[in-house]
């Protein structure tokens, strides 16, 4: 069974997200090792996001909240929030819940910016870091795959997929009437992360030509090369000769600090790192304006309602379809009883008609054809009754007519089991 536990930009104050940010890399691990009900996690941490997708027996589903209690009480822990105040700033969602949550989240519905390009990936590559824990389960892997092919589909074909929307793209839109000329903006970016390459590209739509890159983990003259930049290890003097500061990395304290800076020459910082990456204190300095993501967060804009509409469509359809096909899945063993059961007593037909020596090749291709058609109808009606959450129904069905198949049974809780193991 699904949980879901969201701290996002609506639940969450930014501090406790910061302090989220910073500590989520092996959270997914401690959650799985520090509750035995828990066997696999995967955690979105965003700028304006932490959640952790887990994967629960179902005697922890049945209670709920005290599972999602004991959960928050080992982030918190981990975190080093007071569970009290992590507590509020938690939303919990449950069973099919989880989906059809995930699947708006992946396709940016549930964002600062609507819509906003960045949230997809970054859902892809938290898979892939749970993959490398060794903490995914089926479950969970078949949930986020079918998430990335959900929000491939609403950028595709809704209208939300054209703007090409993000909190880069918004943060720059708001420097904009601080800026006269970009072209002849000098400006320095800080961190060499697949954001710092999104973040390139809107400065280039805005047409800055001169863009100077430092990195506090030495990857700068790297990233310089692939992208056309120049390379900077010196970051005082960078700082110095940049009209717009622009920074984005993953470093656990803050990049710009008030003693890299001199008061007087007017600077424009935009510290779009969560942790920060500008002490606070920056923005006391003469000259210098600082827009983070806390303020960024208060100008996102209204949604677009048609193409939203559009989009929030896609993944309830989407949702709903996954779901079927998750219990479709579990009454598969039954259905396969019944179809083994049938093919069974056609193959003694066949070797009853080789004994008596009436067999041919055409009767034999007669009787698998006559076994298909009856089988066909049968068992297009267990799949849809499977799909429409009675699953159950499909083994006393198969039951009544076979009796016990405690084989097929068991191969479907195995499959559960399998479900709560890392893939």
């Amino acid at each position: 069974m699904l949980l879901c536990l969201s701290a996002n930009h609506k639940s969450a104050s930014f501090d406790v997200l910061e302090k989220l940010s910073a500590g989520g890399s092996g959270i997914g691990e401690r959650i799985v090792a520090d509750n035995d009900s828990v066997s696999g996690a995967v955690v979105v941490a965003t700028c304006n996001r932490f959640e952790a997708y887990l994967d629960v027996d179902d005697a922890a589903m049945a209670n709920l909240p005290e599972t999602a209690r004991h959960v928050v009480d080992s982030i918190a822990e981990s975190m080093e929030i007071p569970a009290a105040v992590l507590e509020c700033s938690i939303e919990s969602y449950g069973g099919d819940d989880v989906v059809q949550h995930l699947f708006a989240v992946s396709s940016g519905l549930k964002s600062v910016v609507i819509g906003e390009d960045e949230i997809s990936g970054q859902v892809r590559r938290s898979l892939v870091d749970a993959r490398t824990q060794g903490i995914a389960t089926s479950s969970l892997e078949r949930l986020f795959q079918r998430a990335s092919t959900t929000s491939r589909g609403v950028k595709s074909r809704t209208a939300i997929g054209y703007a090409g929307r993000s909190v880069v793209k918004l943060a720059l839109q708001l420097a904009s009437s601080r800026i006269s000329d970009w072209s002849a903006t000098p400006v320095l970016l800080i961190g060499t992360g697949a954001y710092a390459a999104t973040t390139v590209a809107a400065l280039r739509d805005r047409g800055v030509r001169d863009i100077t890159v430092f990195s506090p983990s030495g990857r700068a003259a790297r990233f310089a090369t692939r992208l056309g930049l120049v390379a900077t290890n010196e970051l005082s003097t960078a700082l110095a000769a940049a009209s717009v500061v622009v920074t984005c990395t993953s470093q656990p304290t803050p990049v710009v600090t008030a003693d890299l800076l001199t008061a007087g020459s007017r600077r424009l910082i935009v510290d779009l790192g969560l942790p920060r990456n500008v002490d606070p204190a920056v923005a006391e300095i003469l000259g210098v304006e600082l827009l983070d993501l806390e303020t960024i967060r208060l100008h996102a804009p209204l949604e677009e309602l048609t193409a939203t509409s559009d989009a929030h469509e896609m993944v309830l359809d989407a949702a709903a379809e996954f779901r079927a096909l998750e219990a479709e899945r579990r009454a598969a063993p039954a259905i396969s009883a019944l179809r083994g059961a049938a093919f069974e007593i056609l193959e003694r037909e066949i070797e009853r008609t080789r004994r008596r020596g009436t067999w041919s090749e055409s009767a034999e291709a007669d009787m698998r054809h006559l076994i298909g058609v009856l089988l066909h109808v049968p068992s297009e009606r267990a799949r849809a009754t499977a799909r429409s959450g009675e699953a159950e129904q499909v083994f006393q069905a198969v039951e009544t007519l076979l009796g016990p198949i405690a084989d097929a049974r068991a191969e479907s809780e195995m499959s559960a089991l399998e479900d709560d193991r890392p893939a």
